[in-house]
């Protein structure tokens, strides 16, 4: 599934606890009244390589690390001109498509309540010819789970998750996102998870501009009507979050596409943001944050995940966030590929690159992000995460965690 186009200290740690508390609760309360048995956790990490965004030193023109301004400029592109709106130019000589050319300068309130609400969807679908490909690997396609409104407000129940805007060449779009820890800066993460196609457009195109994210958005779930003269800190109660490094796998860079599975096992991506303002960490401005799991366990290992997002194509409007839980199964794309995971959901675009959690030893943990679903939104999938991704996520907390 794809995108869509378009306090006091004390307090805060106290709030972490009551986020993680929930998560579980609602994950282990949900699988219980299923029938389901407890989770357990398993090691068994999968291969493959990740690219990061280009390392560099930060102080350069624009605010972009030092010698990234020089290297727009040899592709056409000027620093000021960019943010005065030369975002706009996607012609297809000057769309940046090499990791390394990763560029999101900070537009002071570009992104403002109109312009959240009004980002559309775009779905990346898989269809049963995408699917042709199974070697017997692939389970049967579970039943459609209906996707239940999480309790508000958000920032009491599910911290971690927000939303992410960026802009493509088809117009403002949305995806979902959550905060994760970071191991070499704990307490003090400015990391978030979402997918790859949130991020960048795979092969033959490049990064998309003005990535931001925005935690607990619509904290208290208003409608439309009731927003209708919303001011941006009722739609980001805890700020506007910019890119300021993406990094995505490498096989998502390469093969990735707007329909069907291309890319799809490696759809995953890590941003770290930074406040457009404001000087405290992503982590300690929520008071929240999850563990990612790297241990890439058996769809059969496991007895539930629930994938958490901001559904926008109908008959959601993007406005509220929604969760789903199920028994997870195994979706093949093919067989030179880690197999997905796969569970009932009925939540459509714009909930893509939201995360999927897990209860392990009572703690929730990511496991995998929203990447595709059928045209009927009957169900969901997400890729493994395994040594690729480790690699892309540690590449990205050791080389740009702590600015």
């Amino acid at each position: 599934m794809r995108s869509t186009p378009t306090s006091a200290a004390p307090r805060r740690r106290r709030r972490t606890v009551l986020v993680a508390t929930g998560l579980a609760a609602v994950l282990t309360l949900t699988a219980t009244a299923c029938g389901a048995e407890k989770d357990e956790a398993d090691a068994k990490p999968s291969g493959g390589t990740s690219q990061a965004a280009d390392a560099g030193d930060t102080g350069g023109e624009g605010g972009l690390p030092a010698g990234l301004a020089d290297r727009l400029k040899e592709h056409g592109i000027d620093v000021d001109q960019w943010k005065d709106g030369g975002w706009k130019n996607w012609d297809e000589d000057k769309w940046l498509s090499e990791a390394k050319d990763f560029v999101n300068p900070v537009i002071e309130g570009l992104w403002k309540p109109d312009r959240m609400k009004s980002a559309k969807e775009a779905d990346k679908t898989v269809t049963t010819k995408d699917t042709a490909a199974d070697q017997g690997t692939t389970d049967p396609e579970p039943a459609p789970v209906e996707a239940v409104a999480e309790k508000k407000p958000y920032h009491e129940n599910a911290a971690p998750v927000g939303k992410v805007f960026f802009d493509s060449p088809e117009g403002s779009m949305v995806c979902s996102g959550t905060v994760i820890k970071d191991v070499n800066h704990p307490g003090k993460s400015n990391l978030v998870w979402t997918a790859g196609h949130c991020v960048h457009a795979g092969g033959g195109g490049g990064w998309y501009r003005n990535i931001t994210f925005v935690p607990s958005y619509n904290d208290y779930g208003k409608s439309e009507a009731e927003l209708a003269n919303a001011t941006t800190t009722e739609m980001a109660p805890y700020g506007t979050w910019w890119a300021d490094w993406a990094s995505t796998s490498d096989q998502w860079i390469r093969g990735g596409s707007e329909s069907g599975g291309d890319g799809a096992a490696y759809d995953y991506s890590v941003l770290h943001v930074k406040p457009e303002q404001g000087g405290k960490s992503l982590e300690e401005t929520v008071g929240a944050a999850l563990e990612v799991d790297f241990s890439a366990p058996s769809a059969t290992e496991v007895s539930s995940m629930g994938a958490w997002g901001y559904p926008a194509a109908p008959p959601y409007n993007g406005l509220e966030m929604f969760k789903c839980v199920d028994k997870p199964g195994r979706l093949s794309l093919s067989p030179s590929l880690p197999p997905m995971y796969r569970i009932g959901c009925t939540m459509t675009g714009g909930s893509s690159g939201g995360g999927w959690f897990r209860v392990v030893d009572g703690e929730t943990k990511l496991v995998s992000n929203t990447s595709i679903g059928p045209l009927e939104n009957t169900w969901l999938a997400g890729p493994q995460l395994g040594r690729s991704a480790e690699a892309m996520y540690q590449n990205m907390s050791e080389t740009y965690g702590g600015r």
